[in-house]
């Protein structure tokens, strides 16, 4: 035994020196990617400055209030004094850096704030009466059965100058997109938050220049005009209207939605099931025109013009054929992005396409980190809002994360100089593509449940089975229909088309219908998003020791978030309450559970709240309340006791036993003062919005309302005429 121990050790020491021996250059090297430092290369700065003025634009939309009219002309004047400052300070790396940017955080900030100021709608008065709208539609969304029209304003009545867009509840009837109507609607401010720091749909119509939103009390009319605006823009949304139109007939009922969505941006034709399916298997991504979608077009029109360039022998002797291929490329991603309507989401993934095309175009390499920091910063200077979305963040981490990867992977490798089989190439593709599948899935995942708090379990698993087919199967033949369409080609591309997204909706259907296939999560906390977002700016653009402090700085944020304690009931701004109330009062499926004081109330602002609680969309129980004929009072687990009344008689009672009182009314100030309870009669609610509260023993320790979180912004308090 002893013996064969002995052979055994030597063996394993043998075997551990040969692999140091061959990877030892390897892993000194990769280790030096963690462990270097020293002081900043200012060629790197540029890599830096998309970081620092997103930060800025960040805190801006974080601020309580918004600072003074001309706040940004000073805050540009500060970023120009401290650049020119840096100039004589080049000797100083650590402190030219910081000046740089300092002032790039600065100039952040003051773009934000004027990109906000130079979208204010028009003052016009709110009132519950219709106005007419005379407009042409622009668009068409569809949530479930009913229709919501943008439209865009030609004429508003009891306005002086004409908001840029409205939405309105109506039937679309006869009419279709780029045609001119005559509306009559009752309209109102755009809808705040749902909940405390959650996401504001005032603010993203206000920089989307969506002025008010409401509802048509009629059917629109066709509005007859001798010069109407707009006229090529409206035939061209009447034509991509026809467009899409015309891919649903072909492809079929069964993907046509979503092939017209891939093709034309225009996602009123998929289907609920198919949508929810797509999300739950973390397919959801292929249905919005981003990077991947571009990239895919891109690069299908670059390799077929090059290999068309390079067949012409004399040309490819005497010029690169790469060259025209991009030029080819860039016409081709443009054209894309004229077709898809172009949407936010849209002209990013453009703006990355050009960034790397054109440094084919400049012999630079096209797929760098520089080239997706040079984009990123073209993006934050034509729309300093992008910092706060989901769509932005998630695809420059996603391409950050790759990039960033490529590299190590380069670093460790070394140069390949073995011929490779075609097993080994296919082997490689294989690991490629699972690779891709989990660092993009893992730098949005996370994104993904810091914004919607949830996570698809299986997909990884699922995107490594469907993105293969719509990488080599589904875009490439939907590139090659809209080519061929002009000359009448295209039926056959787009039922190939259709096969291929069969495939994938039959992956996604079946993740999405296995057990466990959604993870629920709290709410992050701002401070979390914070320290994940510079941690992993730091681990992917960072050298030395900084990826060393980025990973740090996410696992802080990951550590933050944990420790973060979800609230512990909600007060919607209707009057309704969702907490976990006593097992003695709840239905016998709620006990223990959330349930609602009542279902007709604020239904949306309680599926948003559970949500943000890590709970699932099924509707809660609804709680059995001890009610008598002046009210009712109900005891949460966490041993607070709320009172519901609209009775001034049941009011003082309840003052004296009841911990909050939700009073349908008004309560003078005299009896607010006197009461020792927390009251929220109907304009404390509307003050509040909905409010969150943590509760320990009985007693609220915190509340947060989801107007009060807001502040006072352009987007919260519209000017009114």
């Amino acid at each position: 035994m002893g013996p064969s121990l002995t052979v055994r050790r030597v063996r394993l020491q043998a075997a551990m020196a040969g692999l140091m021996r061959r990877h030892g250059e390897r892993l000194r090297a990769l280790a030096g990617e963690f462990t270097e430092a020293g002081p900043p290369d200012p060629r790197r700065l540029v890599l830096w400055a998309p970081v620092a003025l997103g930060a800025g634009s960040a805190a801006y939309f974080a601020l309580p209030a918004e600072p003074p009219h001309g706040a940004p002309a000073v805050l540009c004047a500060l970023a120009a004094a401290l650049v020119v400052c840096s100039l004589f300070l080049r000797a100083f790396p650590r402190i030219f850096y910081s000046c740089v940017l300092v002032a790039l955080m600065l100039a952040g900030a003051g773009m934000a704030q004027h990109r906000a100021n130079s979208l204010a709608p028009p003052a016009i008065e709110i009132s519950d009466r219709a106005r007419t709208v005379d407009a042409w539609i622009e668009r068409v969304e569809r949530s479930g059965a009913r229709e919501r029209l943008v439209l865009r304003v030609i004429s508003l009545e009891g306005a002086s100058q004409a908001p840029k867009r409205v939405r309105v509840r109506a039937d679309l009837g006869e009419f279709e997109p780029g045609d001119l109507v005559r509306v009559r609607a009752v309209l109102d401010r755009p809808a705040g938050p749902a909940a405390p720091g959650g996401y504001d749909p005032a603010r993203a119509a206000w920089f989307d220049g969506l002025a008010f939103t409401g509802f048509a009390i009629a059917r629109p009319e066709r509005l007859v005009l001798e010069e109407a605006p707009d006229r090529f823009e409206r035939g061209f949304t009447k034509w991509r209207w026809h467009l899409a139109g015309h891919i649903r007939e072909v492809a079929g009922p069964h993907t046509g939605g979503i092939a017209a969505a891939l093709l034309t941006g225009d996602r009123s034709g998929v289907g609920a099931e198919d949508a929810e399916a797509l999300r739950l298997s973390g397919l959801g991504h292929i249905l919005a025109i981003s990077g991947l979608h571009m990239a895919l077009l891109a690069g299908a029109v670059y390799f077929a013009a090059r290999f068309a360039f390079a067949a012409i022998e004399p040309y490819a002797r005497a010029h690169d054929p790469r060259k025209p291929a991009a030029l080819v490329a860039l016409l081709a991603a443009a054209g894309y992005l004229v077709l898809s309507g172009a949407s936010v989401s849209t002209q990013r993934a453009f703006v990355m396409t050009a960034v790397v095309l054109v440094g084919v175009l400049l012999d630079r390499r096209a797929f760098s980190i520089r080239s997706l920091a040079l984009a990123a910063l073209a993006v934050l200077l034509l729309a300093p809002e992008s910092v706060i979305e989901v769509g932005f963040q998630m695809s420059f981490a996603a391409v950050a994360a790759l990039i960033a990867s490529f590299d190590l992977w380069q670093r460790w490798r070394g140069p390949v100089i073995t011929e490779r089989t075609w097993f080994t190439r296919a082997r490689g593709a294989f690991y490629g593509l699972a690779a891709t599948s989990l660092i993009a899935g893992s730098a949005t995942g996370a994104f993904a449940a810091f914004h919607f708090q949830r996570l698809a379990a299986y997909g990884f698993f699922a995107n490594l089975l469907a993105m293969p087919v719509f990488t080599f199967w589904v875009m490439p033949a939907g590139v090659a229909a809209l080519a061929v369409m002009p000359f009448g080609f295209d039926a056959p591309l787009l039922r190939a088309m259709d096969w291929g997204l069969r495939i994938v909706l039959e992956i996604a259907h079946r993740t999405a219908d296995a057990d466990g296939s959604e993870m629920r999560v709290n709410a992050a906390p701002g401070l979390a998003i914070a320290l994940f977002g510079l941690g992993f700016a730091l681990a992917t653009i960072g050298r030395g020791l900084a990826r060393l402090y980025g990973l740090g700085l996410c696992m802080a944020g990951f550590a933050a978030w944990s420790l973060a304690s979800p609230p512990s009931m909600l007060v919607t701004d209707s009057g309704s309450v969702v907490a976990r109330f006593a097992p003695a009062v709840a239905e016998p499926a709620a006990q223990g559970g959330w349930s609602v004081s009542d279902r007709r109330r604020g239904r949306f602002d309680t599926r948003v709240f559970l949500q943000r609680v890590g709970e699932s969309d099924s509707a809660p129980g609804r709680a059995q309340l001890a009610c008598d004929t002046l009210g009712c009072t109900g005891r949460t687990l966490d041993g607070l006791l709320i009172a519901f009344t609209a009775s001034g008689q049941a009011l003082e009672e309840d003052c004296e036993r009841a911990d909050i009182i939700v009073f349908d009314g008004v309560v003078s100030p005299y009896q607010q003062r006197n009461c020792a309870a927390l009251v929220l009669d109907a304009p404390e609610r509307e003050r509040l919005g909905s409010a969150e509260f943590w509760v320990r023993d009985g007693e609220v320790m915190r509340l947060r309302g989801a107007n009060t979180e807001r502040g006072e912004r352009p987007w919260t308090v519209p000017p009114e005429g």
